[in-house]
């Protein structure tokens, strides 16, 4: 049986001192439960309020990438400087070691190879993977005009049910087809969607007014790196997306098919979380190079 409480010290209750309850740091989320707060808060850094993910899932329709043949050799030593890796159920439970003390965001839609209409896509894995895999978040595709929009759509929504059965949050990330123009009214109509569907954060492409996109849309908003860029320009768009109101950015090629991809994460880095301008980033990253050469 436990011991009766029976010390003489006189208890306190701190009558005079009211119970404090913060807000949640995160745009739009302070409405969330406690495990969907907490997952995001694992993504998110709460100090800085943004976010460093390194993206790696690209084999999930297009197979071995360049850069990524061999993740356990080219990931695993650039792991440690992410926020968050954003990678395939297969490559976590094959690569990446679980004592790896990272923020997981799973990509839960595929079907389609580069080969096919990749907007035929569909959810490829059931929530209940994710909570056994400690995921902090589960990703979809959207294909806003695509061919299979509503499908693409319908998969977000599903899965954002889903995941909030278990505390789950959903990235929706807007995808560009080959004939859908990349510009600014349509990445603002394609965000917007995925937050009023109830995306937790969504994933887009940095665009020219890129204000406006994060202004009209109530969630937080990551970038993606897109194409690989010289670094300089890279670190540049990181600057300006994360100036213009962006919670972080979701990089791969930029930094793993860099000429020097620890380097490059750790000027992201600064730029991100510091807000260093780009071309003292640029400075650390031919430094940091020189030192590893």
């Amino acid at each position: 049986m436990p011991e009766a409480d029976t010390g003489k010290v006189e208890k306190s209750f701190y009558t005079d001192v009211p119970q404090q309850s913060e807000l949640f740091f995160l745009k739009g989320s302070n409405s969330y439960d406690w495990g969907m707060k907490n997952r995001l808060a694992r993504i998110f850094d709460a100090t800085s309020g943004k976010t460093v993910m390194l993206a790696f899932d690209h084999g999930y329709f297009q197979g071995p990438t360049t850069g990524l043949e061999r993740p356990d050799i080219t990931i695993l030593p650039l792991a440690p400087y992410a926020d968050a890796l954003m990678l395939t159920r297969g490559i976590l439970r094959s690569v990446i070691p679980p004592s790896l003390n990272r923020a997981t965001v799973l990509r839960a839609s595929g079907g389609p190879s580069i080969l096919k209409e990749l907007s035929n896509e569909h959810i490829a894995m059931d929530m209940d993977d994710a909570v056994r895999l400690n995921a902090c978040a589960v990703a979809t595709q959207v294909f806003i005009g695509g061919e299979f929009e509503t499908q693409s759509v319908i998969n977000l929504t599903r899965l954002i049910d889903m995941g909030n059965r278990v505390g789950m949050p959903v990235l929706g990330v807007t995808a560009v087809g080959k004939e859908l123009v990349r510009d600014t009214k349509y990445i603002r109509l394609a965000t917007r969607m995925c937050a009023e569907l109830g995306a937790a954060f969504v994933k887009t492409y940095f665009v020219p007014d890129f204000e406006t996109v994060t202004a009209a849309c109530p969630v937080p908003i990551v970038i993606a790196g897109g194409k690989k860029l010289p670094e300089l320009d890279a670190l540049q768009m990181a600057y300006e997306a994360i100036n213009q109101g962006a919670a972080g950015v979701d990089m791969g090629r930029n930094i793993f098919q860099s000429e020097a991809p620890v380097a490059m994460i750790r000027a992201v880095r600064k730029v991100v979380h510091e807000n260093m301008r780009p071309e003292q980033a640029y400075e650390m990253f031919l430094d940091l190079k020189q030192q590893r050469a």
